[in-house]
């Protein structure tokens, strides 16, 4: 969400590099660019790899307790051509972020003795962000909404009596496939499954919900034994080196979601940061998989859970309390 606050380019450097990768990109509701934007941009880029792969655009969607602005947001994405839709549900209530409370952060930036100390450490970011225009929620409505009002209209939408009967009204609005993000236990996964979704997405929304939930490379086992071998599953949070998404597929995982690796490089450089951050992934990735003997994913598939040790954590593992 927000790409705009790392780049003034945000979604479209993203989506950009995504589709130079192959890799499908998935655009949040609370995303500062346009959904037509991000399709034209996806769609002007010259691909580097075979034209036959072509990488899905995906749109991840809540459910609001406003649904007529929900169903507008589906049309605006199915007319641009995204043809996979994304349910987030473990964000019906808001976490603790007690990190963003010690940072800081507000959005936008506000000038307090913290933040400002922070912008002169990063002269770029900070000469970007003044000297472009004003980011803003594009999608919440036709009237882009400036991004201080973020807060007070998420808080009225959230819908903390979200049900499955939710999920299954989503799926069944929407002409095409759809996954569901945030599933962490097998009865959910397998629950999801039955309701239409066609892809798990295992995430404990990057451990900053509930404190102490189960990590998702945790999680992910046990849901590809409830789903076999079939069902698509696409795993996040902590992955930040190309080892992190061997780890994942030999564990289960089709693929993994990719924040901050991204969002660093956006942040740092534009396009070139990002297209740098993917290329270091893609490095190391096939750098793991050749030192483990796996010629191809469908290899490390194969060789599974048993080319992983999980050792016990000691002292030299944490660097403090909210470390992470």
């Amino acid at each position: 969400a927000g790409n705009r606050m790392f780049h003034t380019r945000g979604e479209l450097a993203v989506a950009a590099a995504s589709q130079r990768f192959g890799a499908a990109y998935c655009v949040s509701t609370l995303a500062t660019t346009t959904l037509a934007d991000v399709a034209h941009e996806m769609a002007s880029v010259v691909r580097e790899r075979d034209a036959l792969l072509s990488p899905p655009k995906v749109f991840q969607v809540y459910v609001w307790k406003d649904r007529s602005l929900l169903l507008k947001a589906l049309e605006l994405a199915e007319r641009a051509g995204f043809t996979t839709i994304a349910l987030t549900v473990d964000l019906s209530w808001f976490g603790n972020r007690e990190r963003d409370a010690r940072s800081d952060f507000t959005i936008p930036p506000r000038p307090s003795t913290q933040q400002v100390l922070g912008a002169l450490a990063r002269p770029a970011w900070t000469f970007d962000y003044l000297t472009t225009a004003p980011y803003s929620y594009a999608l919440i409505d036709d009237e882009a909404q400036p991004a201080e009002a973020l807060a007070s209209f998420f808080n009225a939408q959230m819908a903390p009596e979200f049900s499955w009967d939710d999920a299954k009204w989503l799926v069944d609005q929407w002409p095409g496939d759809a996954a569901i993000k945030g599933i962490v236990h097998p009865d959910d996964a397998t629950r999801a499954v039955e309701v239409g979704f066609k892809t798990v997405w295992v995430s404990n929304h990057g451990g900053r919900q509930l404190d102490s939930a189960t990590a998702s490379l945790d999680a992910l086992p046990a849901i590809r034994r409830a789903l076999g071998p079939d069902v698509p599953l696409v795993l996040d949070g902590g992955v930040q080196r190309g080892s992190d998404i061997a780890k994942a597929i030999a564990l289960g995982a089709d693929g993994v979601g990719l924040g901050k690796p991204v969002l660093f490089g956006l942040a740092a450089l534009g396009d070139a940061g990002v297209h740098k951050a993917f290329s270091i992934l893609h490095a190391e990735l096939r750098r793991t998989m050749g030192l483990l003997g796996a010629n191809s994913i469908p290899d490390l598939k194969r060789l599974g859970p048993d080319v992983l040790r999980k050792r016990t954590l000691g002292p030299r593992d944490h660097g403090g309390p909210r470390d992470a």
